[in-house]
């Protein structure tokens, strides 16, 4: 769920999420405010910047250009998201680029702040550490899914995951609030843009799921789970983001 600035409740598997108040409020502190309209480029694949961005409210979409010049999505991120961290830390070229799906708001710092921040705050650097990792382990997710299963259960488990990171949960369904094309569920998953627009009519026709125009939302969430038909594995390694609020205790990038 985006809540408003200063509040202490973010997506559970969002860095601020899993970070201690004291945590939080440090790297809610960095930078300055910047405000993004709908479309604006956040950062830009094969750039030299290494500034980072920590994402306050809205979503974002993370593509990258391939061998044949088509764009492919990435990722997507959401308010308690950081984007640019490892430029920012490696000091590499932009690997994607990062694009607001609606209006944005993210607080800017220069590399330099971020690592002294890091040095300073274990929890933080930690924190930032297991992220990644997990970004890692969720692209190793989705090329195994590309391989040994149809479809139809690679984009349910897709929109179970997204639902799970960054869903909002009202009347009537699970919102993710970020509205993705068919062209960029395709890519995600690996099909044909064919194939996923039957695999979405299907998924309409039986009532699982509904698009808007900003966003989607998943009716039957439950439903959507059995569809998938998840496997301890799977599930465990879906959850084990969860398990960095031990930190409190401690790509794949742009």
């Amino acid at each position: 769920m985006v809540v408003p600035i200063g509040s202490d409740e973010w997506p559970a598997r969002s860095l601020l999420g899993v970070l201690s108040p004291p945590a939080r409020q440090s790297l809610l502190d960095l930078g300055t405010e910047v405000r993004f309209d709908e479309g604006a480029v956040l950062l830009r694949e094969g750039m030299d910047d290494q500034h980072v961005l920590l994402l306050l409210s809205g979503f974002a979409k993370v593509t990258a250009t391939v061998e044949n010049g088509e764009t492919s999505l990435l990722a997507v991120r959401a308010a308690g998201d950081t984007v640019g961290e490892m430029a920012a830390m490696s000091g590499a070229a932009r690997s994607a680029t990062v694009t607001a799906c609606g209006p944005l708001t993210a607080r800017v710092s220069k590399a330099g702040v971020l690592r002294e921040l890091l040095l300073s705050r274990p929890e933080v650097s930690i924190a930032l550490t297991a992220m990644v990792a997990d970004r890692l382990r969720w692209a190793n997710r989705r090329r195994l899914d590309f391989r040994g299963y149809p479809a139809k259960v690679r984009l349910a488990r897709l929109l179970v995951e997204l639902a799970e990171s960054y869903g909002s949960s009202r009347a009537d369904g699970v919102v993710i609030g970020c509205r993705l094309t068919q062209p960029e569920l395709a890519t995600m998953v690996g099909a044909a843009e064919t194939t996923i627009h039957k695999v979405l009519r299907d998924l309409r026709d039986e009532d699982l799921l509904e698009t808007g125009y900003r966003s989607t939302t998943i009716r039957d969430l439950p439903e959507l789970e059995r569809l998938v038909d998840l496997s301890d594995n799977w599930r465990t390694s879906l959850t084990n983001g969860r398990s960095r609020a031990d930190v409190r205790e401690v790509t794949s990038d742009q």
